[in-house]
């Protein structure tokens, strides 16, 4: 019995002593939180999505309250929260931001299984990364979507699906929260964050193939094949051509859509613009009236009468007997 008890003292000695130390420990380092934080954490919406290029709200949290202590907060937003999320949090560290433009995940691949068929059967890993590491997938296209739908299962706002139609993910306007998780999953980069727009109208390249002309549209074809008519229609030097491949800045794009009607294959698109007018149809065109027709008045007149009187008369002849031998008396 006594070996018990002294174990039991000796082991609660040895707690009370290791509290002790730990105590005195934890109040020499304690490392002092900014109660900010806490404040900041909670008006970001949770999501923990990396959209704002931090681990979660928690680092996007520190990273405001340490931009906000260096007397700006240019260059941080939350894409999920937006504009109204970060008026709350300048309010709370007492900062002023600039407004940003909202912006849409856009996927810059028209591959669709009509214009980019298949010439070979992947069997493995069903996943774009899988896919890719193999070499070109089942296109002949070595830049556009392999259809497996990582962009889908990384998206966690349910803003993108993939359409059975045409084989390419289709983004939800009104749920995409532009965090990036969709392009940042996407191993072959066709998914880019674009401003909405006015109107949510946007004009962009809807290809990434870099290859040249003839094998990027024997690979697709409505691949870009980089031949610069849409830079050249442009006026506002918003297109650049390089490695066979046209890029429309949005910031310098003023969406007069002369890139779009220039474009040979159909490789840039206007999203959300009005349907253009019917043009009317021509009118056919009207005859030229003709010149009315010269009456002939035919007169016909018979005059029996006149014609019998004008009519040679036949003279009668005399009866004459002939005359025969003399008859001797």
């Amino acid at each position: 019995m006594s070996f018990i008890l002294t174990a039991v003292i000796a082991l609660g000695a040895i707690a009370l002593i290791a509290a002790v130390i730990l105590y005195v420990c934890s109040k020499k380092f304690a490392v002092q939180e900014d109660p900010r934080l806490a404040q900041v954490t909670e008006v970001l919406p949770g999501a923990n999505c990396g959209g704002c290029g931090f681990p979660g709200c928690s680092g996007m949290a520190d990273a405001l309250v340490k931009a906000a202590d260096s007397g700006s907060l240019e260059g941080l937003n939350c894409p999920v929260g937006g504009s109204a999320v970060m008026n709350q949090v300048a309010d709370l560290l007492g900062m002023a931001i600039a407004n940003s433009e909202p912006k849409v995940a856009v996927v810059r691949c028209n591959g669709t299984c009509e214009l980019r068929p298949r010439i070979a059967e992947y069997n493995g890993l069903r996943t774009c990364t899988a896919m890719n590491a193999t070499g070109a997938g089942e296109t002949g296209c070595g830049f556009g979507c392999l259809g497996c739908g990582d962009c889908v299962a990384a998206c966690q706002f349910d803003a993108i699906h993939m359409n059975a139609e045409t084989g390419l993910p289709e983004v939800d306007e009104e749920k995409c929260t532009a965090c990036g998780a969709c392009s940042k999953a996407c191993p072959r980069h066709i998914i880019e964050l674009r401003k909405k727009g006015p109107k949510n109208r946007r004009v962009y390249v809807r290809c990434v193939n870099k290859d040249k002309g003839a094998a990027a549209m024997k690979a697709c074809k409505a691949a870009c094949i980089g031949c610069g008519k849409c830079a050249k229609e442009c006026k506002f030097e918003a297109i650049t051509v390089e490695n066979n491949l046209c890029y429309i800045d949005f910031n310098k794009c003023r969406l007069c859509k002369k890139c779009v009607e220039a474009c040979p294959t159909h490789a840039i698109v206007a999203v959300n613009f009005p349907a253009p007018k019917p043009k009317p149809e021509p009118k056919p065109a009207e005859e030229a009236p003709k010149a009315p027709e010269e009456k002939k008045t035919v007169i016909t007149e018979v005059k029996l009468s006149m014609m019998e009187d004008d009519a040679p008369k036949a003279t009668p002849q005399a009866n004459v007997e002939p005359k025969g031998e003399e008859t001797k008396a």
